[in-house]
């Protein structure tokens, strides 16, 4: 026993200084991506705590706070447009208990006049736009503004006519995948591979097991945007699930797994940007750039527009 140990501790001490050497120097191992864009303000559905989610009023507002982002999802109607909705059933949105999948594009029915902000329990937008809008109409009105489209299910005719779209704006480069399922993502790969992808939930866990393992250094990231949720959000905007231990869990679990600045600052060197969701309180702004993060997604992309403007000015003062 004490001759395995006489060699394996030395290599086990070897391999933990490697591995602690490329995670701070990942550039010596890997080429970093060169990104088309950096997020500072990303927009949740369009800026879904200052008019009604997903409305080109809400995604005009964003622009009009200079929004790196706009971040939306996407259903396809009967007649096989592809919408801007996060919902396929529209009840909550519109009080109407259809699925956009079984109306045609003419027959969606308008938003309710104020719909509940997900991450700010309690609290209301409201809007004069209540239209449901194409993914197309998005794509003319903002063609040189990046996009991450979320897919939540595998439908292969949503995904291909999702593909085709970003290739016929010429967007590639600026439209982002975004699943939280593996197997929808690997679909969303092969229908366009141009287009940069985001983590899913199981490739996140892989990520943390090999950063924790030391691998992280000395394995390739496909990846180019790492959009996770700030774990101190649960409990207070955030709630996974349904009963109060579990989400006390999962805070206390996920701050610890998650808010590493060393793995935050080592994806960032290999051009992996990291954008937390979603924060609509100046405290949850400061904590995220405080850990290296690239940028925040929000639903009040006013507030974070002064956050970052006052930031910037108080940086030129000292």
């Amino acid at each position: 026993m004490s001759s395995v140990l006489y060699y394996a501790l030395p290599a086990l001490g070897s391999y933990a200084m490697l591995s602690i050497f490329f995670l701070r120097r990942p550039r010596l191992l890997h080429t970093p991506y060169v990104p088309a864009f950096r997020t500072r303000l990303g927009a949740h559905r369009g800026g879904s705590g200052e008019k009604l989610e997903n409305t080109m009023e809400a995604m005009e507002n964003s622009m009009s706070q200079r929004a790196d982002l706009l971040e939306l999802d996407c259903q396809l109607t009967r007649d096989g447009v592809v919408v801007v909705s996060h919902d396929e059933n529209l009840s909550r949105q519109s009080g109407v208990n259809r699925d956009v999948s079984s109306l045609e594009f003419e027959e969606l029915p308008l938003y309710k006049e104020e719909l509940e902000i997900y991450f700010s329990p309690g609290q209301f937008a409201h809007g004069s736009d209540r239209h449901m809008i194409r993914l197309e109409d998005m794509f003319q009105r903002f063609p040189r503004t990046p996009m991450s489209v979320e897919v939540k299910e595998g439908n292969d005719k949503l995904i291909h006519k999702i593909a085709s779209l970003v290739r016929h704006f010429d967007r590639n480069e600026i439209t982002i995948w975004a699943s939280e399922k593996s197997s929808v993502m690997r679909k969303c790969k092969a229908a366009n591979p141009e287009m940069p992808i985001s983590f899913t939930v199981s490739r996140s866990v892989w990520l943390l097991l090999l950063y924790y393992l030391g691998l992280l250094p000395f394995i390739p990231i496909p990846e180019r945007f790492f959009l996770c949720f700030l774990p101190t959000i649960i409990n207070r905007t955030y709630f996974p699930f349904s009963r109060p231990v579990l989400n006390q869990l999962a805070a206390a679990v996920s701050k610890w797994l998650i808010m590493r600045k060393s793995l935050i600052q080592h994806l960032e060197q290999r051009g992996v940007q990291v954008v937390f969701w979603c924060l609509n309180e100046e405290s949850d702004f400061e904590l995220a750039y405080s850990l290296g993060a690239t940028g925040v997604m929000t639903d009040y992309p006013t507030a974070l527009r002064r956050y970052l403007d006052n930031r910037r000015a108080a940086a030129q003062v000292s």
